[in-house]
């Protein structure tokens, strides 16, 4: 599948949920509970151990009724090791050039987070296809509609501090999707596996975008 088609899947998806985990099993249960709950643009990071088994796995479980890819990219490594368990997008924290080259060069759509102009611009100059606007909630939903003025076409996903009371706003000023973290898959939740709790709260946010 190419970037273009990937995004727009994210884009029909409309969040991203940032899974991180103890161990890949529990990621796999994170995502069921998520796509339980109609979520289907799934992060699995790379903070998670196995991460790799992990996405390779819900690969294989749902196909093609999740968007799948890994977060949390910070090597060369972990680009190879997303690509072999058939991540469908590669996204990280920052935009060191080189490391953004290499994600774009894998072929995968690559996500790289960055705050200012000058990052987004230097993302894009070494191949980035879409700026994760991270921490979003430094700036908010008016940082983003000013960035709009210089980028009008430039697909962002703002990441952090994203709720479902605010995910509406935050389309409507221009975001490709949202990701979403600690309010959709809060750790109190995850580790007394309360899976239930996330599929509620990915209801939320999915009504919440209807």
């Amino acid at each position: 599948m190419n970037t273009h088609a990937t995004m727009n899947r994210l884009r029909a998806a409309g969040v991203i949920a940032v899974v991180r985990a103890r161990h890949a099993e529990e990621a796999l249960r994170v995502s069921d509970a998520l796509i339980a709950g109609g979520i289907i643009g799934i992060e699995i990071t790379f903070t998670t151990p196995g991460a790799e088994d992990a996405i390779r796995r819900a690969r294989a479980m749902h196909g093609d009724r999740i968007v799948v890819g890994a977060g949390t990219v910070t090597s060369a490594e972990h680009i190879r090791r997303a690509a072999d368990a058939g991540a469908e997008y590669l996204v990280s924290p920052g935009s060191p050039p080189s490391l953004v080259t290499a994600m774009a060069d894998s072929g995968l759509l690559t996500m790289t987070g960055c705050l200012t102009p000058t990052e987004a611009m230097v993302a894009l100059e070494a191949g980035a296809h879409v700026i994760k606007l991270f921490p979003s909630s430094l700036g908010g939903i008016p940082y983003l509609r000013a960035l709009r003025g210089p980028f009008p076409d430039l697909p962002i996903v703002p990441t952090g501090g994203i709720t479902p009371e605010n995910a509406r706003e935050w389309i409507a000023a221009g975001a490709l999707a949202v990701g979403a973290g600690s309010d959709l898959t809060p750790a109190s939740a995850i580790a007394s596996e309360h899976w239930d709790e996330i599929t509620r709260r990915a209801r939320a946010f999915v009504q919440a975008l209807a």
